[in-house]
């Protein structure tokens, strides 16, 4: 790999663009509709936590994504609490293990974007990504295509889902 110097693209990493994440509106975030609506259902909430809830996500990479959002509308680690960052951890080790012992999965995903810039999709509202694999679960329908195919219907994979996640205890 080669390397290129380049100072003078010190400014441009280091200068402050646009809102600062957390100044973003908590009334446009899509995480915090959802958790303020009660039909956890409709809005396929799998379980509610002091301080988190567990979505399936409506966009998965693949079936069973789900995703750990903050009850709390915050962009950074650093903005949660010290037991909200413990319950954070302890629902994504309990998801990832649930992914493996009871879906059977040959591998877990997990991951969150923090900020635009590293891909965040919504930025103002940190998200854990867990995601079951399966060897094989990757195909060339994305590259050749732009087509990404999910083999489940997500009022399925929440009814199947839903006991598992009443279950966990934290």
């Amino acid at each position: 790999m080669e390397y290129v110097y380049a100072p003078w693209r010190g400014g441009y990493v280091r200068k402050k663009s646009g809102p600062s994440l957390n100044e973003a509106d908590p009334n446009d975030c899509v995480f915090c509709q959802k958790l303020k609506d009660a039909d956890d259902a409709g809005s396929f909430i799998l379980r509610r936590f002091q301080h988190h809830a567990i979505f399936l996500n409506l966009y998965p990479y693949v079936a069973g994504h789900i995703m750990i959002i903050p009850n709390q509308h915050v962009a950074n680690l650093t903005d949660l609490s010290p037991a909200s960052r413990q319950e954070l951890m302890e629902l994504t080790t309990t998801c990832a293990s649930l992914m493996q012992q009871e879906l059977h999965a040959g591998g877990v995903n997990l991951g969150m974007n923090l900020g635009r810039t590293a891909g965040a999709g919504i930025p103002g509202h940190l998200h854990m990504h867990v995601l079951p694999r399966w060897h094989g679960d990757t195909n060339f329908l994305p590259i050749i295509a732009q087509t990404k195919p999910i083999s489940m219907d997500l009022k399925l994979v929440y009814q199947d889902f839903k006991p598992l996640f009443d279950a966990i205890k934290v």
